[in-house]
């Protein structure tokens, strides 16, 4: 059994198309479906049902997709600990961050890396943490940082911090730039216009399911999706934000902005490190997971989530 067949057939499978697995194992289609149905000959077992929609997976592929997950992982493992002949981990680990604090992770997570990862490879990528969810059952991620995370069986979750949201609006001209300005309660922050993400962003989720609750909804002048987008609407005027107070350095003008905190009720945002429970972690990816939290802790500082003390999740059960 040729194990790029396997590999081949198992992302199909996973993802339920072959136009899909095409795209994220970087082969022409064609191909792709060629050599899923090479495999299915050596077998003489079909293993995928085709359909206008896409492919499902015939009972034989259901158990080969089980026994191929575990397959793909044990090589993987094999690669690592030979790799660890010659005294390092090796291994690709691709790491999902959130636009809001990719920024203040991306250099110093890929500098310790390089310290205590050398011969392994890192690729980092930003999104939305309802797309990098995707990109961990799909494959695309190993690891990834997820804000409010909902309960699911697909996922392995470790917290990692929690964030306070901030009123960020823009600095009145000739006005003394002040560590924090007054605090805002958020019965008034939903009368204000606001710049705010899209659905379903986490923040935007947090915010509308927050004033909900106190018996309000948001003031909504513009969605936006884009932190340093939105923080320039802000800085001309258009409306106010709700973000992280880290979220200021991806803007080019951090001094155009007062930040209030908001109270009654305060909202905080938990991130958490995610890996798919389907897939379980090499000891490169592994090697990842600590690093983040490290580097999160140095960066963040009370902010972290001690990850001796924090609940750590179960195979497929979440916290």
């Amino acid at each position: 059994m040729d194990l790029k067949q396997l590999e081949y057939f198992v992302r199909v499978a996973e993802l339920g198309s072959f136009t899909r697995a095409s795209a994220v194992l970087d082969i022409a289609q064609p191909a792709l479906s060629r050599q899923v149905r090479m495999l299915e000959v050596e077998l003489r077992l079909n293993l995928l049902t085709r359909n206008g929609r896409g492919v499902t997976s015939t009972e034989a592929g259901r158990l080969l997709l089980e026994h191929g997950r575990g397959i793909l992982h044990q090589v993987a493992r094999a690669r690592e600990e030979l790799g660890r002949v010659h005294g390092a981990l090796a291994g690709r680990v691709a790491l999902g961050l959130p636009p809001s604090i990719a920024k203040a992770l991306t250099v110093p997570l890929t500098r310790e890396f390089r310290k205590r990862l050398p011969s392994a490879a890192l690729s980092v990528s930003e999104g939305l943490s309802v797309f990098m969810q995707e990109g961990l059952l799909t494959g695309r991620l190993d690891i990834a940082l997820l804000y409010n995370a909902m309960p699911s069986p697909d996922l392995e979750i470790v917290p990692l911090l929690e964030e306070e949201l901030y009123l960020i609006v823009r600095r009145a001209p000739g006005a003394r730039a002040k560590a924090m300005g007054p605090a805002r309660e958020l019965a008034d922050v939903a009368r204000l216009p606001l710049v705010i993400p899209t659905r379903p962003n986490a923040i935007r989720m947090l915010v509308e399911m927050q004033m909900a609750e106190i018996g309000c909804r948001p003031n909504i002048a513009l969605e936006i999706d884009g932190i340093a987008a939105i923080l320039d609407l802000v800085a001309d005027g258009a409306g106010h934000a709700i973000l992280p107070r880290h979220s200021l350095r991806t803007s080019d003008q951090p001094n155009a902005f007062a930040i209030h905190p908001i109270v009654k009720p305060s909202l905080r945002s938990k991130l958490v490190i995610a890996t798919a429970a389907s897939r379980p972690s090499t000891l490169t990816q592994q090697a990842m997971v600590d690093l983040v939290r490290d580097v999160a802790a140095s960066a963040y500082g009370g902010a972290a989530v001690d990850a001796h003390t924090a609940p750590h999740s179960t195979p497929r059960s979440k916290k």
